[in-house]
C-alpha cells in the first residue's frame, strides 16, 4: 500500500471492547455457560455507567443461553443491540477450530448462526471473527462471502510463525472470493496497563491508511472490558499525542479501510500456530467426521421422503447440527481441552447423531416401503440405499436371520449376483451375513432379492427352527472354535459362478488387480504389486507403524515437524480370516514389547473393487509420543502431495511438516500415484512422496508450555486404550483427479445403507435416482428442506480445481438445469415445490440488515 503518512490527529484507533470467552478449555461447558452470564451481565453494567462504551461480542451459541437461562438480561441485550452499542460480529455458532470441521460444518455454522441473529435482533454480522483458532483452511473466504461475511479478523499464526504482506490484506480462495482480513496486533485481551497496550499501537499504522483495530478487555475466563479500562480510555482522550480514539466494532473497521489502495492479496491458507491440534484427542475427530457425515446423508434421505410425499421432513434436524457446531469449538474439537471436556462432547455430539440416524431410518425405510419388492415365491427383498450423487459399485454386508443353502441373491432385473457368506457380528447362532457388490444408482436405491432353492423357506425364524439349527452346528463342530480361528462360517461359499480372481496364502492376498504380502515379522505391507501394470506400487515397505518421542506440550507449541520414528512392533500372528471368491483378507496381530501396546491391522482385497482396505485397532499405551503410519510413494522430483481442505484441496511441499487435512492425502507423479483415504485422521506430513498418517499423539491432557510437568506426577494422558479406525489405499494412473479420489474418499466415510425388506407392492420402481451431476468433477453435496418452507436446497461444488459445466438433475421428478462452476465454486440453488430453481447464497436468501 502507499499513500501520504498522515498526522496522528487524522488517524484512528478503533477500540474494541470484548471479552474472549472460552466455552470449554481448562474448565467444563457449565462453567462456561455460567462465565457467559456473568460477562454479558458486566457488559451491561458498564454500558450504564460509560455511555459511549461500546461492547462486541460472537457466537450465536452463548446468546441462547442467555435466552433460555435468563431472559431478563436478553431482554436489555436486544435494547442495546438496538441502540447500536451492543455489536454482533462472528455471525456463526461458536469460534470453531477452522481446519478440521468440513466445508459443511463452516457453511452451517454461519446459517445457524446468521439466522439466530436475523430472528432474534433483525440484524446478520458481516465480520467473521476467529481470534483465537490455531489455523485457518485456505478455502474459508469462499465460505464467509456466501455468508455474507466480508471482514475477517484473526490472531494466529502471529508474525513469528507465518509472514504476511501486511496485517491488512484480501484473502482470497481458490475461486476468487475474497475476503478484508486484519490480523490482531499484540493479542484481543488486555491484563495490564491499557494506556500501554494502545501506544504500543501507534507503529502499526500501515502507510495509505488512517485507521486501526486495537482489541482491549479481560478474556480467556470471560471478564471484558472493566471500569479502570474505561476510565483509562477517558484520560488518554485529551493526549495530543495519540490517534482519536474511537469505540467501535470491526466492521467500522472495515467499512473504513475498504476503499484504500494497493491493499495486498494472500490467496494461501493461514499456517500454522500448532500443528499437534490435529491430531490430539483421536476421540473427538472421529465423532465429528460421524456426526457430519450422518447429519448430511440424513438430510438427503429426508428431502427424498419429503419430497416424495411419504413423509414430513423432521423439524429436529435442522437443529440437531446445533450440538456438532458447539463441539467444534476450538478448544474442544482441537483436542486441548481437560479430559472430562470430552465426555461432555461425546454425549453432545451423540444427541446430534441419534437425531440423524432416526431421521436417517425413517427417510430410508419410506422410501423402501413405497418400493415394489415382489418377486418369486419365499424370495427376501433387500433395499439398498446409495448415500452419494453418482453412480457407484460398492460392496455391502447384509445380515438374515436364517441362511437359504444355495441360495441365489438377484438384482432388480433379475441377474444373478454372486454373494460371499462372512461373519456375522454376533458371536451366537441364527445369524448370518453376505457380502456382495451392489450396483447402485445415484444418490438412488436398488431392489435385491435373496430367492431360496424352496419356496417354502421360512426366513422368519421359530423357536424350533434356532434349535434345529443349533444342533445341526454343534453336530459339524463347536462354533466357538470357527470364530476364535477368525474363519467364515462357510468361507468360499457362492451362489453365482464368478472368476476365481482371488487368491491367498499365509502372509499374502490377491486379486485380479493386486497382489499384497505382509513382512511375517513387522506385520506391515512388505510389497504392493499393481498386477496389470507389472509395478510396485509403493518404493519400501508401507503401512509401517512408527512411533517417535514427542515431549511438546498438547497443543505442539513451537513444533512444526516431528521426529520420523522408528518401527515400534513385532507380529505375534498373521492370520488370514476371509478367503473367499469376493473378498479375502489378512490380520496381523502386533505387540509392542516397551509397553504392551497393541496394533491390529485387517488388509482387504476385493475381487470387483481397487481399492485397499484397512480396519485398524490400537491398543495404545505409551506417553509423550506420536504414532504413524508411513507409505513410501516415492515418485521422483516431479511427485506433487495434495490434501483435501474443507470444500477444497491444497498442495504443499513435501517437507516433512506437520499438515492438517481432511478425508484424503495424495501423493501423485507424471505417471500415477497413491491416495490415502481416512475416515477421521486429520493430521500427516509428506517427505520426499513418503505420505506419514497420523494415528495419535499422546501428550498429558491441556498441557500448556511453559508450565513443567513433575516428574513423578500423576496426569492424564491422551489417547490411552482402544481405538479403532478404517482407512484405504488408492493407487492410481495418472493423478488424484482421474482416480476419483475425492468420491472414494467419501464412500469410505458414509457406507450405503440397507433395509431388509419384505414383499409388497408399491408406486415406486425396483430402481431409482433422485439426483447426479453430468460433471465428473462436481460433487453434489447437500440436499435438503429450505430453511424456510418445503423447498428444497441442494449445494454442489466444484472439488478438482478446474473449471466446468454440467447439468443437474432431480430424475425422478422431472427437474435439471445446466450450471457452470469456476474452478473451486461452491453453489446452492432452491428448488421449489413447482420445479423452479433459483440460485441463491449460503444463507438461502435470509432477509435481514447488516449489524
Amino acid at each position: 500500500m502507499s499513500g501520504a503518512a498522515s498526522s496522528t490527529e487524522d488517524r484512528t484507533l478503533h477500540l474494541i471492547g470484548n471479552s474472549h470467552i472460552d466455552a470449554v478449555w481448562l474448565w467444563p461447558w457449565e462453567e462456561g455457560f455460567a462465565e457467559v452470564k456473568a460477562t454479558f451481565a458486566s457488559a451491561l453494567e458498564r454500558m450504564r455507567e460509560y455511555p459511549e462504551f461500546i461492547f462486541t461480542c460472537s457466537s450465536a451459541a452463548y446468546y441462547a443461553w442467555v435466552e433460555t437461562n435468563a431472559p431478563e438480561m436478553f431482554a436489555e441485550i436486544r435494547e442495546r443491540v438496538a441502540e447500536g452499542r451492543w455489536r454482533i460480529t462472528g455471525g456463526w455458532w461458536v469460534e470453531p477450530d477452522c481446519n478440521i470441521p468440513s466445508g459443511e460444518s463452516f457453511v452451517r455454522q454461519a446459517l445457524e448462526g446468521q439466522r439466530y441473529f436475523a430472528s432474534r435482533f433483525g440484524r446478520i454480522a458481516t465480520t467473521g471473527y476467529n481470534p483465537d483458532a490455531f489455523g485457518h483452511a485456505g478455502s474459508l473466504p469462499q465460505i464467509l462471502r456466501g455468508s455474507r461475511l466480508t471482514g475477517y479478523t484473526f490472531l494466529r499464526p502471529e508474525p513469528h510463525e507465518r509472514d504476511l504482506p501486511g496485517n491488512l490484506f484480501w484473502w482470497e480462495s481458490a475461486d476468487g472470493s475474497r475476503v478484508l482480513a486484519f490480523r490482531i496486533n499484540f493479542g484481543y485481551t488486555v491484563w495490564g496497563d491499557l494506556q500501554e497496550h494502545v501506544r504500543r499501537h501507534l507503529d502499526r499504522f500501515v502507510d495509505g491508511t488512517d485507521a486501526l483495530l486495537c482489541f482491549y478487555g479481560v478474556g480467556n475466563h470471560g471478564g471484558g472490558p472493566t471500569k479502570a479500562n474505561l476510565d483509562a480510555i477517558r484520560a488518554m482522550g485529551d493526549a495530543d499525542d495519540l490517534p482519536q480514539l474511537r469505540h467501535s466494532w470491526p466492521s467500522a473497521f472495515f467499512a473504513e479501510v475498504d476503499g484504500v489502495d494497493e491493499i495486498p492479496v494472500v490467496r494461501d491458507e493461514l499456517q500454522h500456530h500448532a500443528v499437534g491440534c490435529y491430531a490430539a484427542v483421536s476421540g473427538i475427530k472421529r465423532w465429528n467426521r460421524q456426526a457430519e457425515e450422518l447429519l448430511g446423508v440424513a438430510e438427503r434421505w429426508s428431502a427424498i421422503a419429503m419430497r416424495e410425499g411419504l413423509q414430513p421432513y423432521p423439524d429436529e434436524l435442522s437443529p440437531a447440527w446445533r450440538p456438532l457446531l458447539f463441539n467444534q469449538y476450538h478448544d474442544i474439537l482441537a483436542g486441548t481441552s481437560i479430559e472430562p471436556a470430552y465426555d461432555d462432547a461425546r454425549s453432545q455430539i451423540g444427541e446430534s447423531m441419534a437425531i440423524a440416524d432416526r431421521a436417517l431410518t425413517n427417510g430410508v425405510q419410506a422410501v423402501s416401503w413405497a418400493v415394489d419388492t415382489r418377486g418369486p415365491a419365499g424370495a427376501r427383498p433387500i433395499v439398498v440405499a446409495n448415500p452419494h450423487a453418482w453412480n457407484t459399485r460398492r460392496p455391502v454386508e447384509v445380515e438374515v436371520g436364517r441362511h437359504a443353502e444355495g441360495g441365489r441373491l438377484l438384482d432388480d432385473a433379475g441377474r444373478e449376483v454372486a454373494y460371499q457368506e462372512v461373519r456375522p457380528l454376533a458371536t451366537s447362532r441364527g445369524r448370518h451375513r453376505i457380502v456382495f457388490s451392489a450396483d447402485l444408482p445415484s444418490l438412488g436405491y436398488r431392489r435385491y432379492l435373496l430367492v431360496p432353492t424352496d419356496p417354502g423357506f421360512e426366513w422368519h425364524e421359530t423357536a424350533a427352527a434356532v434349535g434345529e439349527s443349533a444342533t445341526a452346528s454343534q453336530a459339524e463342530g463347536p462354533i466357538e472354535e470357527e470364530l476364535v480361528a477368525g474363519e467364515a462360517p462357510h468361507p468360499g461359499e457362492t451362489s453365482a459362478e464368478a472368476p476365481p480372481d482371488l487368491a491367498a496364502g499365509e502372509t499374502w492376498i490377491e486379486s485380479g488387480r493386486w497382489r499384497l504380502e505382509l513382512d511375517p515379522a513387522r506385520g506391515y505391507i512388505a510389497r504392493l504389486v499393481d498386477r496389470r501394470r507389472g509395478r510396485e506400487v509403493f518404493s519400501g515397505a508401507a503401512a509401517r507403524a512408527v512411533v517417535a518421542g514427542d515431549r511438546s506440550d498438547t497443543w505442539s507449541h513451537g513444533v512444526t515437524h516431528y521426529e520420523r520414528g522408528s518401527d515400534a512392533f513385532t507380529a505375534e500372528r498373521i492370520r488370514l480370516v476371509e478367503d473367499g471368491p469376493l473378498r479375502a483378507t489378512l490380520r496381523a496381530e502386533c505387540v509392542r514389547d516397551s509397553d504392551g501396546s497393541r496394533l491390529v491391522s485387517e488388509y482387504a482385497l476385493h475381487r470387483d473393487h481397487d481399492r485397499i482396505d484397512v480396519t485398524v485397532i490400537v491398543d495404545w499405551h505409551g506417553r509423550h509420543e506420536i504414532l504413524k503410519l508411513r507409505f513410501p510413494v516415492a515418485r521422483g522430483a516431479d511427485a506433487v502431495a495434495t490434501w483435501e481442505t474443507s470444500y477444497g484441496f491444497i498442495e504443499r511441499a513435501m517437507d516433512g511438516a506437520e499438515r492438517p487435512g481432511q478425508r484424503w492425502v495424495d501423493v501423485s507423479g507424471a505417471d500415477d500415484g497413491v491416495s490415502i483415504l481416512n475416515d477421521g485422521k486429520y493430521s500427516s506430513d509428506v517427505l520426499d512422496g513418503e505420505i506419514g498418517l497420523t494415528v495419535l499423539r499422546s501428550p498429558i491432557y491441556a498441557w500448556h508450555d511453559p508450565f513443567v510437568p513433575d516428574d513423578d506426577g500423576v496426569y492424564p494422558y491422551t489417547d490411552q486404550g482402544v481405538q479403532s479406525f478404517r482407512y484405504a489405499i488408492l493407487p492410481h494412473a495418472g493423478d488424484w483427479r482421474g482416480a476419483g479420489t475425492v468420491r472414494r474418499a467419501m464412500e469410505l466415510n458414509a457406507e450405503p445403507m440397507i433395509v431388509l425388506e419384505t414383499a409388497h407392492d408399491g408406486p415406486m420402481p425396483p430402481s431409482g435416482s433422485f439426483a447426479r451431476c453430468s460433471a465428473p468433477g462436481v460433487i453434489v453435496a447437500v440436499m435438503k428442506r429450505a430453511e424456510d418452507g418445503d423447498g428444497l436446497v441442494v449445494r454442489a461444488h466444484e472439488a478438482h480445481g478446474v473449471a466446468t459445466e454440467g447439468r443437474i438433475e432431480l430424475p425422478r421428478w422431472g427437474i435439471g438445469w445446466d450450471a457452470a462452476f469456476g474452478a473451486g465454486e461452491l453453489k446452492t440453488w432452491r428448488v421449489e415445490r413447482d420445479g423452479s430453481v433459483r440460485q441463491t447464497d449460503l444463507l438461502e436468501g435470509l432477509e435481514a440488515e447488516p449489524a
